[in-house]
C-alpha cells in the first residue's frame, strides 16, 4: 500500500518535474513565461523561481527513487514457480500434426508415400 502511494507520489512529481523544465527559458526560448516587466514574474524572477522549482522538484524525485528501491529491495513477498502446465504438452509423435505435410506441390501423393514406408532415400518420414 505504502508502495503503491509513494509510486504515485513519484509520477506525480515527475510531471511537475517535466513541466517546469520545458517552462525554463532556454538558448532557443523554450515554452518561457511571460509576465511584466517587473515584479515577481519579471524575466528574472520567473527564471529564479524555475531554477528553484526544479531543484526541489529533482530532489524530491531522486529521493523517492531511493526510498522505493529501498522498499522493493526489502519486500520479501513469496514467490513460487508455476508448475500447472508441467507435463501437460503433448510429444510431436503422438497426434500433433506436422507443420508443412502435404505442401510438396504433388497434391500429398509424396506424403501418403512416404507414410506407407520408407521413402526413396531411405530416410523414415515422421509418423502422424
Amino acid at each position: 500500500m505504502l508502495f503503491t502511494f509513494i509510486l504515485v507520489v513519484q509520477a506525480i512529481v515527475a510531471a511537475a518535474l517535466v513541466t517546469v523544465i520545458l517552462m525554463q527559458r532556454s538558448e532557443g526560448g523554450g515554452l518561457g513565461m511571460g509576465g511584466s516587466p517587473s515584479g515577481f514574474m519579471s524575466a528574472r524572477g520567473a527564471a529564479d523561481f524555475l531554477t528553484r522549482a526544479t531543484t526541489v522538484l529533482a530532489t524530491i524525485f531522486v529521493g523517492l527513487s531511493v526510498v522505493l528501491a529501498f522498499i522493493a529491495a526489502t519486500r520479501h513477498a513469496g514467490s513460487s514457480i508455476d508448475t500447472s502446465l508441467v507435463g501437460k504438452t503433448a510429444p510431436l509423435s503422438q497426434g500433433a500434426p506436422v507443420q508443412g505435410a502435404g505442401d510438396d506441390g504433388l497434391g500429398g501423393a509424396a506424403s501418403a508415400a512416404g507414410n506407407a514406408g520408407e521413402s526413396a532415400n531411405g530416410a523414415v518420414p515422421l509418423a502422424r
